[in-house]
């Protein structure tokens, strides 16, 4: 399915303020710098807001989580419970089309929304009030057919029930979602054969909510929707708070479209069987940090996409690795811990040794003017190394791998934030170990 962003784009979005500091208080739900898990909810606030997702609406969540415009974008993009060109007022249908609901069918659900709403999918009505498509399976298939109104299901449907439904909801009515034929949940139409001492009401949980909420179709303006953080306890001093908004991340009008590395918490950090990482360990050299132990704050975070020029330092760099990996994943990082910074310890890979390398002490290797006798080494026999980074290492003065086998964890830390499109390659494939291992006679493995 090819999902693009509507041509006629709105000039600007902002929340409203009650859904803003809904949107900041799903954010507090994950740890520091892993804010950009609260994306799905976000977008979802906003199209429930504006009742689709405009492109400032996409920034807009972009900036509050500090992601790149195209991450963001991804998401939109890749689900279709987001709608990314305008829909009716009152509600968008969505049929599921999918092998149970065709068989039982959702093809005539599907004619009465051509008859009744408009004759192709996302076309909107001609009162402006409705608007539907064909979606793929919604997973209620022992309930087939069915369609999907805002967050709710609507089951057992009949070309006949789905043509009423369709006349309440013109109506100004919330019919009751679920199954439109009486069945408590997905029992046979016989009754329940089991748990039946669950049905003593006259609707499962998840319906009765829907019905107590109302808000199947009513645009969330937030002021009704009470902010409740009970992940955290806001009276405590020191509760995460979200980050600042970044205003940097989008272009003059908005865009950015290419992928933008971003600081992330460390997904190859050493964990050890009882599941600390080891620069926990480190705190009390026992394995197990004490009680009452304080993790020593990391420094700043450095701005995205900043080269940093050979030998500078900037003390509002932090620890955290800005990194893309090799451009074909997702982006990943590193966190350094709170040990003295370039210290390496026995058994250490260059890659453990270069999260103890703070910002601040990195330092570019040092290069040569022009390859040893007129012959640069082939620096590809390095795991990790292709002509592409062979090219990019000989234009800072790397020629020879006995230069890569040289380099401490502060070179090692330099080249993996200022490779530019690499970032991240030096200490995960270990060109260090690798380079010695080479300079000694041995092989690296193919």
């Amino acid at each position: 399915m090819l999902r693009r962003l509507y041509h006629d784009q709105p000039e600007s979005f902002a929340f409203t303020a009650e859904n803003r500091e809904w949107a900041e208080a799903q954010m507090t739900k994950f740890p520091e710098s892993r804010q950009a898990s609260a994306v799905i909810p976000l977008l979802w606030r906003a199209q429930e807001q504006e009742g689709w997702l405009s492109r400032p609406a996409i920034e807009e969540v972009a900036r509050m989580l500090d992601m790149a415009y195209i991450r963001v974008l991804e998401v939109a993009t890749f689900y279709f419970m987001f709608q990314l060109q305008p829909v009716g007022s009152v509600a968008h249908i969505q049929v599921c089309g999918t092998t149970s609901c065709m068989i039982c069918g959702a093809e005539d659900l599907m004619a009465v929304c051509r008859d009744k709403i408009a004759k192709r999918p996302h076309q909107i009505s001609d009162d402006g009030k409705f608007s539907w498509e064909e979606v793929e399976c919604l997973g209620a298939c022992a309930n087939a057919p069915m369609v999907q109104i805002g967050k709710d299901y609507y089951e057992d449907l009949t070309e006949e029930s789905f043509a009423n439904l369709l006349d309440r909801f013109a109506a100004g009515e919330v019919p009751a979602p679920g199954s439109q034929q009486g069945r408590f949940a997905s029992e046979p139409k016989s009754g329940l054969t089991s748990l039946d001492e669950d049905a003593v009401q006259d609707a499962n949980a998840s319906n009765t909510l829907a019905r107590d909420l109302a808000d199947t179709i009513k645009r969330i303006d937030g002021s009704e929707v009470p902010i409740r953080t009970p992940w955290r306890d806001l009276d405590q001093p020191g509760a995460a708070t979200p980050p600042p908004v970044r205003d940097d991340l989008l272009g003059p009008k908005g865009g950015i479209d290419e992928p933008t590395p971003g600081a992330q918490p460390a997904a190859d950090k050493e964990i050890s069987d009882d599941g600390i990482t080891k620069q926990e360990a480190e705190v009390d050299g026992k394995g197990r940090p004490e009680e009452g132990d304080v993790a020593e704050e990391p420094a700043g975070e450095a701005k995205r996409g900043e080269i940093r020029a050979a030998g500078e330092t900037d003390e509002t760099v932090g620890s955290e690795r800005e990194r893309l990996g090799d451009g074909s994943g997702p982006l990943s990082g590193e966190a350094s811990g709170s040990t003295a910074p370039g210290l390496p310890e026995a058994g250490d890979t260059a890659a453990s040794q270069e999260t103890r390398v703070l910002a601040s002490d990195e330092r570019q290797p040092q290069a040569l003017d022009a390859p040893r006798s007129g012959t640069a080494d082939d620096l590809k026999r390095i795991n990790g190394i292709g002509p592409k980074l062979e090219e990019s290492l000989n234009g800072i003065g790397i020629y020879h791998i006995d230069q890569i086998a040289e380099w401490s964890p502060h070179e090692v830390a330099w080249i993996d934030r200022n490779l530019e499109g690499f970032k991240g390659r030096a200490s995960r494939d270990d060109w260090t170990g690798q380079a010695r291992k080479l300079t000694q006679g041995g092989e690296t493995e193919s």
